[in-house]
Parts: C-alpha cells; structure tokens; sequence
C-alpha cells in the first residue's frame, strides 16, 4: 500500500474512529484502526464490538492494500504534524510495518495483519429512513441529558427511539434515569413506519453527535430488532442496540397538574444557578414557594449558610413549596429554546411537567425532592 493524503483531511478522519477506540483494550486488534487503500480512496474503520465507524475519503493511491496500526498512536503523530502538510502512508508485508513520511519526518508503526480485524456484520436492516441531520441531532440534544448512568438499569443506558401513531405520526425519542425524563418528536420520515422500539447506547449517541457535527444534509438510518446505522458525508456508523425493554414512560407523564407557571427561562436559569451555590454538592436541593404571582428560590445549608432570590412570575394558583435537584432543573432549562418556560404541577410530592413556550414537541418531566 502507498498513498498520499493531506494532513488536515487525515487528520479529521482519524479523529472521528480514533473516539470509538477505548483507550484499554485486552485484545490488542480492538486498539488498531484499519487502514485500506483503493480506487482514489482511503478507508478508516474502528470498532469496540458494539460501535463500528467506516469513513472514507479522497487520497492519492499509487498502491492499493491494507493493513492495521495504531490508532490513537495514529491520531497522535498526525495531530502533532504542521498543518498543510502532505502526509505519506507506505505498507510493505516484507517488514510489516507502516512508514508514515511527512516533510522531514519519518515514523514506523508496528501491525497486525488487516485479515485479523473483527468485521462487524449487520446483517439485514429492513427498516431504512432518512432524517435531515438537524432534525436528529435535536432529538439526540433535547433528551440525552436525561439517560441513566447507572450499570444495573441497563435498559435506561439509552436513547429510546420509536413511532407513534396518532393524529399526526411521529418518531419519539424518550430518555430517562427515575427522576427526570425528556421527551422529544418530529414528524414520522417516510419508510419509518412500522419499524421496532429500538434502545441507542448512551456511547453510540456520543459518537454520532461528534460525527455529525456541521452536517447538514440528509443522514441516511437503517434500524433493525437489534442493530442501527447512520450512513453521510462519507461515514458509516454501525451500532449495536441495547436489548433490554423500555418501561412504560407515559405512565409518569402527569396529564391532570393545574398549578400553572409561566417564568422567564433564562432568568429562571441564572436565579437556580445563583442560589444552588450554596447547596451542597450531594443533594443539590433548591426548594421553590410559590403564591400569587412571586416565586421564592431559597438553599439552606448547615455547613455554609443560605440564599434566597425572588422572581416576578405569572403564577395565579393555590400557594404550593415545591423542591427539586438544581442540576436536574439547569439541565432542562438549558434544553429551552424560547424566551419562557411552563410548569405545570399538581403537589409537593407529584412530578411536575415542563414545557418550552415556543416548542410544543418537547416535554421533559421532574421529580420533586424532600426539602
């Protein structure tokens, strides 16, 4: 294998299948990138068993092959080279080492051979619809805040991608971890429909936000039972999905609170954000009082004192003291896009809901805390 590629579009391509690579790896394959050369262009592909990324890109080839070498090793000496410089990868099976050549430096990688790598079939993926790149990355944005990091809840490890049907069809994508939940909708794409509940790993949303970062055109998505792929600008992701079941997430969406708020998000944001200081850093509590339009945010602390901070908010309801987590309330408030937010809550002790003024296809609900 001979090429010649240019640092910076290398250098972009190593750095998005070098992430899916874990840094330990007990199988010395796993820590290696693969590298094939053909037609005018260069192959990339990184798996961890469950993630697999394939990028290909534009190079001169004056010598096809393949072969398998570090990648973050890889990514490194890359990363390291002076931008714009023309970047040479020569493979000879004689010595089985990669010579990469750029300007005045010259560096042999150790290899193992491209025939040990671990292929990641997909096998079939009858479901297949396409997405603008926008439309998935919000719903990844407005409900990944919300996924469990907690091992044992498996099933709560991720994004829970399905249709629902209705007036209007949508495509759902709900994440939640026992207290808070996000929700988020967008217009069923054609081909969609009929397609599994499917559970995307918390990793596999990580690594497609990175990659589809700047994208804006269609992404191409194959879903099957236990499988998903996301195919644009050049990029394959194949992903293996979480298999556990979802629990029934409608049945903690309250439908009955009446104790209506209307609060000016970013102001709201800065209030919690401003009295949490105080808040220690195990409860996080912040505790809310509410009556005829003023709402009360106040933190005592028996280690470092207390804070209290008044707003002006639409609020005509009975008086309600409500507490919650205030990293739990930031998060949300950062996923509102228009000027107010809108709470609607029953007690102290029922899970409130919580909605954008200026956007009706995202929900997020919060439980409340002891405070």
């Amino acid at each position: 294998m001979k090429i010649t590629i240019e640092r910076g579009a290398l250098l972009k391509s190593l750095n998005h299948v070098q992430s899916v690579v874990e840094r330990r790896n007990t199988i010395p394959i796993l820590s290696n990138v693969l590298i094939r050369a053909d037609q005018g262009q260069l192959s990339l592909t990184a798996t961890d068993l469950d993630i697999e990324v394939v990028e290909a890109i534009d190079a001169d080839v004056a010598q096809p092959g393949g072969t398998t070498a570090s990648a973050h090793t890889l990514y490194d000496i890359v990363r390291k080279l002076p931008d714009g410089t023309q970047v040479e990868l020569i493979y000879g099976a004689d010595d089985g080492r990669l010579t990469l050549q750029a300007g005045h430096s010259r560096f042999a990688l150790q290899c193992l051979p491209q025939e040990d790598f671990p292929a990641m079939s997909a096998g079939e993926l009858p479901h297949r619809f396409d997405l603008p790149a926008a439309a998935l990355a919000r719903l990844m944005d407005k409900t990944r805040f919300a996924i469990s990091t907690e091992e044992t809840r498996y099933y709560l490890n991720g994004i829970y991608l399905h249709t629902v049907e209705g007036d209007e069809p949508m495509l759902r994508a709900v994440a939640t971890d026992g207290h808070r939940l996000a929700q988020a909708d967008y217009p069923l794409p054609d081909g969609a429909a009929g397609m599994p509940g499917i559970i995307v790993p918390r990793k596999t949303v990580q690594e497609l936000q990175k990659l589809a970062e700047g994208q804006d055109g269609l992404i191409h998505v194959s879903v099957s039972d236990t499988k998903i792929r996301f195919e644009f600008g050049g990029v394959v992701l194949t992903s293996k999905l979480i298999d556990g079941t979802f629990p029934d997430y409608e049945r903690v969406i309250p439908k009955d609170n009446d104790k209506m708020l209307e609060v000016e998000g970013k102001r709201f944001a800065q209030a919690v954000d401003r009295v949490s200081t105080i808040s220690t850093e195990k409860s996080r509590a912040v505790k809310i009082h509410l009556d005829d339009g003023k709402l009360t945010l106040s933190v005592n602390n028996p280690d470092s004192g207390s804070a209290v901070e008044e707003l002006a908010v639409d609020y005509t309801a009975d008086a309600i003291e409500i507490g919650f987590n205030a990293r739990y309330l930031l998060d949300i408030a950062g996923q509102l896009d228009g000027e107010r937010a809108l709470f609607a809550m029953a007690d102290s002790g029922s899970p409130t809901l919580i909605r954008d003024s200026e956007d009706a296809s995202a929900i997020y609900v919060l439980m409340p805390m002891r405070v």
